[in-house]
């Protein structure tokens, strides 16, 4: 999606050069390594002066650079998007577990993002103590078992996945009727407007989708 190559488009340059800027600085390349580089993002969209960019949640730059913006208001798989509740943070936690029994109870999953590493292990570990089959993803986690834990999850190994930043996209699980942002109310690492859309995103693959 456009709000993320966009920025891609920028970093290839940069990384690029401060790569080999270090090589140059130390002798292992000649100056001459510089020049044989990926575009500056000026000098890429000098080549695109007609572009579509397709978003569900278009960064700044795409706002700013479209004359016009097209909705798209059916998706793909003909569900409309997930009903979002707010709920009181000081009962969060007896609501989850609530409502992760009901979802467990229908066959269906939960995925809860936290705003830190150790909230998220703490959950784990409270839901665990209350019988509720949980497992958590974080970054430490390498891609092999973090595939293994979302297979576990669509089979029912278990029913509730807590997580920080890696429930957000590209997770398209259609058994997942209910995601749960814990702390909605507090600024945290990707708990920007774009992101608490892309997180709420994960529930719009079932026909139940609620935030």
């Amino acid at each position: 999606e456009s709000h993320v190559t966009v920025p891609q488009l920028g970093a290839m340059f940069k990384g690029d050069r401060s790569r080999k800027e270090n090589l140059v600085e130390y002798g292992f390349r000649l100056p001459s390594a510089l020049d044989n580089r990926p575009l500056r993002f000026d000098e890429f969209e000098a080549l695109m002066p007609r572009t579509v960019f397709v978003s569900a949640t278009p960064a700044d730059y795409e706002r700013e650079h479209s004359s016009s913006i097209v909705d798209q208001v059916v998706r793909p798989t003909g569900l409309v998007d997930p009903e979002i509740e707010v709920r009181p943070v000081s009962t969060q936690v007896d609501d989850l577990m609530s409502e992760a029994r009901a979802r467990a109870a229908s066959g269906e999953r939960v995925l809860v993002t936290t705003l830190t590493k150790r909230m998220a292990e703490d959950l784990c570990d409270y839901l665990n103590d209350h019988d509720i089959r949980v497992r958590y993803l974080h970054s430490d986690i390498d891609t092999v078992e973090r595939v293994e834990i979302l297979s576990d999850l669509r089979k029912g190994v278990f029913d509730v996945l807590v997580g920080i930043n890696l429930l957000r996209e590209g997770l398209d699980l259609p058994e997942v009727s209910l995601v749960a942002v814990l702390d909605a109310d507090k600024e945290g690492f990707l708990r920007s407007t774009r992101s608490l859309i892309q997180t709420v995103g994960r529930a719009a693959r079932n026909l139940n989708g609620r935030a």
